[in-house]
């Protein structure tokens, strides 16, 4: 699925998504980047509560689900239902698997199949992409 021309529940013009987000924010979520490892401050978050997308306020992890996997970025073993989609992403001479957000389609990172049991899945995701509401 392409997420530049699927047409999401949620959407904004290019000038209302730079208004919304900062900039740091518009170039992970808008432009597919990715943040500096171990700079934000959601990787050392502890407490219960939920993950939502900073572009729309979709809940898309609990803290329940969260690991620490020492890459420098918060990581998930699995979303909650419905809340990411996945794309093939082939940037840099790679192929992995992006996530975004299913409700707005803002980049929030990547999965890898290196998590923990029972899902082996780890979902690397740009802190900057989320907002945390505590339980």
């Amino acid at each position: 699925m392409d997420t530049h021309t699927r047409q999401y529940p949620v959407t904004f013009t290019d000038a209302e998504w730079r208004q919304r987000l900062t900039p740091e924010q518009y170039q992970v979520m808008r432009q597919h980047g990715t943040e500096r490892p171990g700079t934000c401050a959601l990787l050392h978050e502890k407490r219960q509560g939920t993950f939502s997308c900073a572009g729309c306020g979709q809940p898309l992890f609990t803290n329940s689900r969260k690991f620490e996997s020492g890459t420098g970025w918060p990581s998930f073993d699995e979303p909650l239902e419905g809340a990411v989609e996945t794309t093939t992403d082939r940037s840099y001479g790679m192929v992995r698997t992006e996530v975004h957000c299913s409700r707005c389609g803002s980049h929030l990172g990547h999965v890898f199949p290196d998590g923990p049991p029972p899902s082996h899945n780890r979902y690397c995701i740009n802190g900057v992409a989320m907002d945390f509401t505590p339980a």
